[in-house]
């Protein structure tokens, strides 16, 4: 054993520390404050790191990891039966059959919400001269381009109650609309054309070749009932009194 003072295997140090190792030269110079303050800062960083190792070594162990582990696999073993749960459980939400589906939506159509109303436009009769929409209201619309439906006017003409326009409409103001057979007493329908197609537009229903959209409104404008395709006024029977209501 060495006696006190006995620096021997220690490299000499004539410096103010005189008796004391050298430190690694990689370290580099090493500053000691007089205020232990001043290290605030690194020791509060130095804390979270080892407050952010210690809970990632925690996880690790609850997850059965280890670093000399294989942590990749062991968290994908992990993950794919979570996967595999959450497919199967779509899966049977999918083919369950006490899973009520919605039916298709009928193909005549009760449209016209609530409070809907019909905006006021300009039609244009055979004349090229504009004519109110809403100033021949209540009325049976009947959107007829594209259709050869001549005798669908006819029938909407002899079904409307008195003081209900029918009113049938083409969007190309050089051909109009169908002329009713058999003929329908004179006024009973009014032939109009929607150059601008707003009314196509409104209901948003394609053309039909073999029947007319009818548009039902009352003598306040709001839209009573849309019918995409009216094969004959039963359609729409019980709609008429809601018409002239008053």
């Amino acid at each position: 054993m060495g006696t006190p003072g006995n620096t021997e295997g220690w490299p000499e140090n004539n410096g103010p520390y005189d008796g004391l190792p050298e430190l690694p030269p990689d370290w580099g110079p090493i500053v000691i404050p007089d205020d232990p303050a001043e290290l605030a800062a690194e020791a509060a960083l130095i804390r979270r790191e080892l407050r952010q190792r210690a809970r990632r070594a925690a996880w690790r162990r609850r997850l059965g990891l280890s670093r000399n582990s294989h942590s990749a696999l062991r968290i994908t073993m992990l993950i794919m039966p979570l996967a595999v749960l959450a497919a199967l459980g779509s899966l049977i939400a999918v083919v369950w059959p006490g899973q009520h589906r919605q039916p298709p939506a009928p193909r005549v159509s009760t449209g016209g919400a609530p409070g809907r109303t019909l905006p006021a436009l300009d039609l244009v009769d055979s004349e090229a001269a504009p004519v109110a929409l809403r100033g021949l209201l209540p009325a049976v619309i009947l959107l007829t381009d594209g259709c050869a439906c001549a005798n669908q006017v006819a029938a909407a003409a002899g079904a409307a109650p008195p003081g209900v326009t029918v009113i049938a409409v083409t969007s190309d103001r050089s051909r109009p609309s169908p002329l009713p057979s058999p003929p329908v007493a004179a006024g009973s329908v009014r032939n109009l054309a929607d150059p601008a197609g707003e009314l196509r537009g409104l209901v948003q229903v394609a053309p039909q070749p073999d029947h007319p959209t009818a548009v039902l409104v009352d003598h306040t404008g709001h839209i009573v009932r849309i019918l995409p395709d009216l094969t004959s006024p039963a359609d729409y029977q019980a709609n008429l009194p809601q018409l002239t209501h008053r």
